[in-house]
């Protein structure tokens, strides 16, 4: 069997039995399986916008909150409507987006590690926490699966394709900023380091966050406010503050003081995720990834907003699992697998608390 089939076929077995554990507990909880899967939290917003278009905004009250759907990026819920709309739709782009997504991930890991470290990549990525969102109806597997595959392509020197995957990328979330940084310092860099003159260089470097920045743009039309898509975002209450929020929080929870447990998860995966970066910067990384990987840490650990979905928002930087797959290749494959089942049966605990039992958002 070619080993991107079997990484596919790890990456469906993880997830599919986190599914049904997830469905089952639904239904015990006398919930709909599927309304849990494909309208929960944000896929609510994801939804409407692909049955009835922009314009949607809601107002709470007690917090001051004002919630436009000019929040959340056109690609996904445009597909969902290609699909038929609602939660099968949704959950039908979301698991198709996985698997490509699982199989650029393996490619980008053989590339840089050999098959063994990118197989075991592909498992701890669909494994971790917070990888139920890998099968609900999420933007996160669609942005994996562009963010990969263009990785992938800049990593072999495709340029415009490479480019071309970031443009639709900077269409589907925020986050997705991070494949344009990427293309385009590693463009940078090609120009005046390695002196490259290559039209395709150029073009890449301009071309990448190009639909990062027509969204941004075309929000600010609509709202006749130059700057309307980052007044959408700070009415939700999401801005960037250097991550004066998020350390705030992490002491709260230091402090030993009574947490939601997904608040003390959270502090712990951000701490794990800063730890992971460190032994990655240390094993040197090809620039597209370190880069790609720097963006979304600045992004998630620097901004103010919901706590408890910034390691949603590091599930994308799967590059940050590669230092612990090296040492789990160098194992005993009893060891890894081992290794492998237990945090998929945590995670799996987990996303049903999320999911069925927590009253926060995901």
């Amino acid at each position: 069997m070619p080993t991107a089939a079997l990484a596919l076929g790890v990456f469906a077995a993880i997830r599919v039995a986190g599914a049904a554990v997830l469905a089952l507990a639904a239904w015990w909880a006398g919930r709909s399986p599927v309304r849990v899967l494909g309208h929960s939290w944000d896929s609510v917003w994801y939804l409407a916008i692909a049955r009835h278009g922009y314009g949607r905004t809601q107002i709470w009250p007690v917090t001051g909150l004002v919630q436009s759907d000019y929040a959340f990026f056109p690609l996904y819920p445009a597909l969902v409507r290609l699909a038929g709309g609602g939660e099968w739709g949704g959950l039908l782009v979301s698991w198709t987006a996985a698997a490509v997504a699982a199989v650029g991930v393996y490619r980008v890991g053989e590339l840089v590690a050999g098959r063994r470290v990118a197989l075991l990549l592909v498992a701890l990525w669909a494994a971790v926490p917070h990888a139920v969102v890998l099968t609900l109806a999420y933007t996160e597997p669609l942005l994996v699966a562009l963010a990969s595959w263009s990785l992938y392509a800049l990593l072999r020197e495709r340029w415009l394709l490479a480019a071309s995957l970031a443009l639709v990328a900077g269409l589907t979330r925020p986050t997705g900023i991070a494949v344009a940084a990427a293309v385009s310092v590693t463009a940078l860099h090609a120009l005046l380091v390695r002196r490259s003159r290559a039209p395709a260089v150029w073009a890449a470097g301009l071309l990448a966050p190009a639909g990062w920045l027509a969204y941004v743009v075309a929000v600010g039309v609509a709202r006749d406010d130059v700057a309307g898509y980052f007044a959408v975002q700070r009415q939700w209450g999401s801005r960037f503050d250097g991550g004066r929020a998020t350390l705030s929080k992490v002491w709260e929870v230091l402090g030993g003081g009574p947490v939601a447990l997904a608040t003390a998860v959270s502090a712990l995966l951000l701490g794990t995720a800063l730890l992971l970066a460190v032994l990655l910067c240390a094993d040197r990384p090809p620039l597209p990834l370190f880069v790609y990987t720097a963006v979304l840490l600045v992004i998630a650990v620097g901004g103010a907003g919901y706590f408890e979905s910034k390691p949603r928002f590091l599930l994308p930087a799967f590059p940050l699992l590669l230092p612990l797959a090296a040492v789990m290749a160098r194992a005993r494959p009893r060891s890894a697998v081992v290794v492998t089942a237990g945090l998929a049966g945590l995670g799996y605990a987990y996303g049903v608390y999320l999911l069925v039992f927590a009253k926060m958002p995901l």
